[in-house]
């Protein structure tokens, strides 16, 4: 019986260790990311700007990642709605962020009152950049941004602008004002939620100009006269002085600002805990902007499709939050 006992002592031994030294000698299966749908979080409603850029990448992305990839919108408060649920969801890469970030995540921090900063975020891409624009309505008389400057210098309360509220646009405005020495008060502006408002009241003369940003204006170009672009340099699609070149005969100089970076993100904290699978991330997007067809369907609808990646975006927020916490007292 004893000897019985040994002979399956032994055989239970050499079984467990020739199971061990099989396990050791077999691969490590890699990571399987993703290997459920992915939900991308947008901080604004739908049709708007940032939503139809990730409506429209979201099933490229899908194609990239193999798995599918949902849309939910979650306005609201310049975008802290949105930016609390993704902070509040599993560092796990299956919630991406999509919103326009510069101005409106800086200005939850500066003047919204978040208690999260811009670092809680890292961001995969910026793929859509949009330049401001001044423009007056066409029937206002102004022909050229001193002229509109000096109007409300000397006519206090009588000129009217329209802004949408904590854009660069409006800060625009403010620093013109503050570096042309021409009192706030002065100007009657009407700030708005939305720039498809700002647009219908400068369309519609219920302003005389409009600070804004200049893709999503074309649909008015028929009622606008250009005054100047917010830019270092003349650009193709609006017959416009760059913003600085535009002052020179008033002699002045204004910081060019940074005007939408619309992208997508992910917290900071994921890419910590898993800088595989923001790889996978980044280099999903990464390979559907290098797609023809992809390039062929955000042309045709007016949406950007540049990449820069995780590095230069990263550094673009957070020069973008330093230029606002710089004059966010103007829009105080």
């Amino acid at each position: 019986m004893l000897n019985t006992l040994n002979i399956l002592k032994k055989k239970t031994l050499l079984i467990g260790a020739a199971a061990m030294l099989t396990s050791l000698a077999l691969p490590v299966a890699a990571e399987e990311f993703p290997d459920r749908p992915v939900n991308m979080v947008v901080g604004f409603g739908t049709g708007g700007s940032a939503d139809r850029m990730t409506r429209t990448m979201s099933s490229f992305v899908a194609e990239e990642l193999g798995v599918p990839v949902q849309v939910t919108n979650r306005p609201g408060a310049g975008t802290q709605v949105s930016a609390n649920y993704m902070l509040n969801m599993p560092d796990d890469g299956y919630t991406i962020y999509a919103s326009t970030f510069a101005p409106y995540l800086t200005n939850t921090i500066l003047s919204g009152g978040a208690d999260y900063s811009v670092d809680d975020f890292s961001y995969l891409n910026f793929q859509w950049f949009d330049l401001d624009l001044i423009a007056a309505n066409k029937d206002s008389g102004f022909e050229d941004l001193p002229t509109l400057l000096e109007t409300i210098r000397d006519n206090p309360g009588q000129v009217r602008g329209s802004v949408v509220q904590g854009s660069a646009g409006h800060l625009m405005v403010r620093l013109l004002l503050d570096e042309a020495g021409i009192p706030q008060e002065n100007l009657n502006l009407v700030t708005y939620n939305s720039g498809g408002e700002a647009r219908s009241a400068v369309a519609g003369q219920q302003v005389d100009f409009v600070s804004i940003s200049a893709q999503g204006s074309e649909g008015i170009r028929e009622f606008l006269t250009p005054l100047a672009i917010v830019n270092d340099e003349r650009i193709d699609q609006w017959d416009a002085p760059p913003i600085n070149e535009a002052l020179s005969e008033m002699d002045l100089e204004v910081p060019v600002l940074q005007g939408s970076m619309r992208g997508f993100a992910v917290t900071s904290e994921f890419e910590r805990q898993h800088p595989e699978r923001f790889e996978v991330l980044a280099d999903a997007i990464q390979n559907a902007l290098a797609r023809k067809d992809v390039q062929d369907e955000l042309e045709s609808q007016d949406i950007g499709g540049v990449w820069v990646g995780p590095e230069r975006a990263n550094e673009l927020m957070r020069e973008n939050y330093e230029t606002f916490e710089k004059y966010a007292h103007l829009l105080n």
